[in-house]
């Protein structure tokens, strides 16, 4: 098991419970748990989710099997001391589980991948009618997204036969996580799946980007780690209202930045569609901004709320990504390392992707947008309510200053202890439109 750690609806669980004997197999992964993509909060999170994947199992006759190490030496001990003869795994398209696949591939057994456990539909499924081997643009690809007839939801197994074999959950530290990170595991992600189904969701066309209002279904990290399944989730979500079919959407938003991803693996940490940027070097400006100091409330809030959750409302990511590249003109990369080191449920293909959206590097067909910090707070903000729960300094100043606290008396500005704003937007406009035109 990698990344569908649950009971309900999972491919990979369901085939392998056909066979007689049945080993629930969870490796934590050497190379990614020494790599920078993981992190205090992916590991608090994973370890609640394995917790919770073993009581399930247990309550049906089973056990989860966790080792530690490299994944297919694990797999390859099992293979030889019980006899194995088939192994089942969930598709993936990193370069990382490609490698993995492949060296499964030797061990001389029976190699089931399924591709529909991690996405509603398989990420090189789809392709353009004109040709390509992906959709490099979203709305083509959505519309044919939603012609494709899906697998349908699968039953949690009964009973599972798994014999006695040595492997339980070791200790995953990587330092402290975020104070309110919320609680990890399937029991969780069920329940929060069924709540968004039967309310929330049918608000969220009109408060999505709401941002007091945090109007989103939170269910990101568990799509992530596969405590909760997509296609289940799309089952349970329907199409019957505005707000259902606007969350479908960024459903299928997911699977396309993954079947990008896919075809282009290289564009992890290279830009999809080069503007030859000469990204400034401002170790000063990038502090401020990953340290919520920038003097713009709404950034410094969305960064703050990353910081203190582990998690960022998705408009607030937008906006927060959009004025680490486009007005401090500050490397993309650098704002994806920094989300790799917090987000809970930060996945791969959609981090880099969407940094790479809002750069201007990847598939936006506007790529000079900048989204305006004190625009986008005034509109989906509009009182501050956002800001004042993520910034105590500003929690007393009206809603006529709270975005631009600067505004204020001298005096009474300097009292609050907040910082001054660290660029003039409109310099920051005029200098990122500079240096797209000489590219």
């Amino acid at each position: 098991m990698t990344r569908d750690l649950r009971v309900h609806d999972n491919p990979v669980l369901h085939a392998a419970s056909a066979a007689d004997r049945c080993v629930p197999l969870f490796v934590v992964d050497d190379a990614i748990v020494s790599s920078s993509f993981f992190n205090a909060n992916r590991a608090s999170f994973l370890t609640d989710s394995l917790t919770d994947l073993d009581a399930s199992l247990r309550e049906r006759g089973s056990r989860l099997v966790v080792r530690r190490g490299k994944p297919v030496d694990e797999v390859a001990r099992i293979v030889r001391d019980l006899d194995v003869t088939e192994v089942h795994v969930a598709a993936d398209v990193s370069n990382h589980a490609r490698r993995r696949e492949e060296a499964l591939r030797e061990l001389g057994v029976d190699l089931h991948v399924h591709d529909a456990s991690i996405n509603a539909v398989p990420p090189l499924s789809l392709t353009p009618s004109g040709g390509g081997d992906h959709f490099a643009i979203f709305t083509p690809y959505f519309r044919k997204w939603e012609t494709v007839h899906r697998r349908g939801v699968l039953r949690a197994p009964g009973r599972l036969s798994t014999p006695e074999i040595s492997g339980d959950l070791p200790e995953l530290h990587a330092g402290t996580p975020s104070p309110d990170l919320a609680a990890g595991g399937e029991t969780t992600g069920r329940e929060l799946m069924t709540s968004w189904a039967r309310t929330g969701v049918h608000d969220y066309a009109d408060l999505h980007d709401a941002l007091a209002d945090d109007a989103t279904s939170h269910l990101s990290p568990h799509l992530h780690f596969g405590t909760v399944s997509v296609t289940e989730l799309l089952d349970r979500v329907g199409t019957a209202s505005e707000g259902a079919r606007a969350y479908t959407r960024q459903l299928a938003w997911r699977d396309f930045h993954h079947q990008v991803l896919a075809a282009r693996p290289s564009s992890a940490t290279r830009d999809y569609r080069t503007r030859d940027d000469r990204w400034r070097r401002s170790e000063s400006d990038f502090a401020a901004w990953r340290d919520g100091r920038t003097g713009y409330p709404m950034v410094d809030a969305a960064m703050r709320q990353l910081s203190r959750e582990g998690w960022m409302h998705n408009r607030a990511r937008l906006v927060t990504a959009s004025f680490l590249c486009k007005t401090l003109y500050l490397d993309w990369r650098r704002g994806a390392q920094h989300f790799v080191d917090l987000l809970v449920d930060c996945d791969l293909a959609n981090n880099q992707m969407n940094w790479q959206w809002v750069a201007g590097t990847g598939t936006d067909t506007r790529p000079n947008r900048v989204h305006n910090p004190l625009a986008q707070a005034k509109r989906y903000d509009a009182d501050g309510a956002y800001v004042k729960r993520y910034l105590p300094e500003l929690a007393e100043v009206d809603p006529a200053h709270v975005h631009e606290p600067w505004t204020l008396p001298e005096e009474e500005f300097k009292a609050l202890g907040y910082p001054a704003p660290v660029v003039d937007l409109r310099e920051a406009a005029d200098r990122f439109a500079a240096a797209r035109r000489k590219r």
